[in-house]
Parts: structure tokens; C-alpha cells; sequence
């Protein structure tokens, strides 16, 4: 008989004495999955990650408590906590505002840390502020201000390249085909108030029904 596993958001678990006050923290691109970075956290770092909404650390070299961004302004703005099954360890969703590492690199562990899907994320929260913002001559823009039945128009367009693309090109010319389709299906979830992460939540249902 398989034990129940612990509750992950149940932050009451967290066994401070183990590390003498501090716990591991990962933090994670709450979009992408990329691991941004690993530092520690004391229960007033946890507090004050919690009421300010920034990720804050215990300095173990400073002997004070951190907030990531504190003087470059590259903030990682929380968006969730889980606790591993031992309750030692702190994972961190974060949204990151600039790079996280000090060299510049969007992860302390370098650039190709994010999972290979991960754009996809970035690109879904990318639309998401063309069609909230609408700047001036933005190609994404012009869709949007199209209006659901030209971004349509424009889908079913690149949907008919990419076929062609599959049978009668290379596989050059297939992939910059399907990615203009991806880019502009991800357009029109948006237009319709969706995202690609619904569409990964009804395809996720359907394995599971399997």
C-alpha cells in the first residue's frame, strides 16, 4: 500500500532544525521550468518572500537577510512555494524582471538550463502583453487590432503552408512554417481569451483518460 504523500504547499512541514535555521531554496521560472538559481532561507527570509512578494534569502555571507535585486532592481517576483517530501527543502516559483545571475545570464547555472519547450511559455507570456499593451508597430499588434476573424484567416492560411511545407519542402522550410502556425495559433488562444497552456491542460486531460 502506497503511503499518501504530503501536501507540497503545506509550508507547516518545513523542518527548520535540519539546517540549523536555513533551507535550501531552488528557485524556478514559474513559466518556463528553467532553474534560476539555488540560495538559502531562514523562517524570516520565508516571511518576508511571502508579505513583500519578492524572493528573499538569508545571506550566509552577509549575515543578513537578502532580497534578490535589492541593488540591481532584477527582482524575483513570487509566485509560488512548495515544500519537498521530506520538508527540507523549499522550491520557488518565481518571475524573474532582468537576469538573475550577477554575470548578466538569465540563470546562475548558465543559458541552456531551460527545458527545451520552455519558449513556448515565454512566447504565450510575450502575446499576452502585445494584446494588453498594443505597442506601436508591433506585428502582434496589427493582428490583434485585426480582430479574431483575420487572426483566423491568418491561422488557416499557415496551417495550409505547414502541410504543404510537410510534403512537398525541406525540413527547413516545415519548421519556420510551423512556427509561423504556432505563433499565430498562440495570437488567436489569445484573442479568444486562452492560452497555450489551456491547450496543454486539455491535451494533459486527454492522456490521462487513456
Amino acid at each position: 500500500m502506497t503511503d499518501t504523500l504530503p501536501d507540497p504547499t503545506d509550508l507547516s512541514r518545513l523542518d527548520w532544525a535540519k539546517g540549523d535555521g536555513l533551507l535550501p531554496a531552488i528557485v524556478q521560472h514559474a513559466l518556463t521550468g528553467e532553474v534560476l538559481m539555488l540560495g538559502y532561507m531562514d523562517a524570516a527570509a520565508l516571511e518576508a518572500t511571502q508579505r513583500t512578494g519578492h524572493v528573499t534569502f538569508f545571506s550566509r555571507s552577509k549575515q543578513r537577510l537578502w532580497t534578490k535585486g535589492e541593488s540591481s532592481g532584477h527582482v524575483l517576483a513570487l509566485a509560488s512555494l512548495r515544500v519537498d517530501c521530506d520538508g527540507d527543502t523549499l522550491l520557488v516559483g518565481a518571475l524573474p524582471h532582468g537576469p538573475t545571475c550577477h554575470t548578466g545570464t538569465s540563470s546562475c547555472f548558465g543559458e541552456s538550463v531551460r527545458p527545451p519547450l520552455g519558449f513556448l511559455a515565454e512566447l504565450d507570456a510575450l502575446v499576452a502583453q502585445r494584446h494588453a499593451e498594443r505597442p506601436e508597430g508591433s506585428y502582434t499588434t496589427r493582428l490583434f487590432e485585426g480582430g479574431v476573424r483575420r487572426i483566423a484567416q491568418k491561422v488557416g492560411e499557415e496551417g495550409v503552408e505547414t502541410a504543404l511545407a510537410g510534403v512537398a519542402q525541406g525540413d527547413t522550410e516545415l519548421l519556420g512554417e510551423a512556427a509561423d502556425l504556432v505563433f499565430h495559433l498562440t495570437v488567436l488562444l489569445r484573442e479568444r481569451g486562452l492560452s497555450l497552456s489551456d491547450v496543454t491542460d486539455v491535451l494533459a486531460a486527454r492522456h490521462a483518460a487513456k
